[in-house]
């Protein structure tokens, strides 16, 4: 991975064609609006009982400070935002399934300058690259790992990702599912 050398900056992205459907990408890497979510705020105390387990076992001692239930494309998750024991910030997606709870992703936010040389490579090989305002690192359960790159300005959702697996890189020409 030390061996990809980056050029220092990125050029500042143009919008995605007008031919881009709501999930693909018009080939510039540059994601189009995704689906529509509806969600809602809860409180500690609000959240299922079976998904306290579920919590714990994905992250031991981990204090929730916040969650949101969402609906999105009919399915039902729980992103839960909390501190793992030694302060760090920490974000679960739990995704419920016939009245079970499944982790499938554990995120925390990172400088992109942290991210792998693979990831920061395959983003600026594409034609649109933007220097990302926010980067998400989100572990997958299949052992890949997207980066969720956001434009400046556009906090509400990743304009590009990247997934990495296996020691390869790609820019995802659909939204991750979840």
């Amino acid at each position: 991975m030390k061996r990809i050398i980056i050029a220092a900056g990125l050029a500042v992205a143009a919008c995605s064609g007008p031919e881009a459907t709501n999930d693909t990408v018009a080939g510039n890497g540059v994601l189009a609006a995704g689906p529509v979510t509806n969600s809602a705020s809860l409180a500690a105390a609000e959240l299922p009982a079976g998904l306290a387990p579920v919590i714990e076992a994905a992250v031991p001692g981990m204090k929730v400070s916040e969650a949101e239930r969402k609906e999105r494309e009919g399915r039902v998750y729980y992103d839960v935002e909390g501190t793992k024991p030694d302060g760090s910030e920490i974000e679960l997606d739990i995704i419920e399934e016939k009245g079970t709870f499944r982790v499938v992703e554990i995120q925390r936010d990172l400088a992109w300058k942290d991210a792998p040389l693979i990831a920061q490579a395959a983003a600026k090989a594409k034609p649109d690259a933007f220097a990302p305002a926010r980067v998400i690192e989100s572990t997958q359960t299949d052992g890949s790992v997207i980066y969720e790159l956001f434009k400046p300005g556009e906090p509400k959702e990743p304009a590009m990702e990247v997934r990495v697996k296996d020691g390869k890189a790609e820019v995802l020409t659909e939204r991750w599912e979840h």
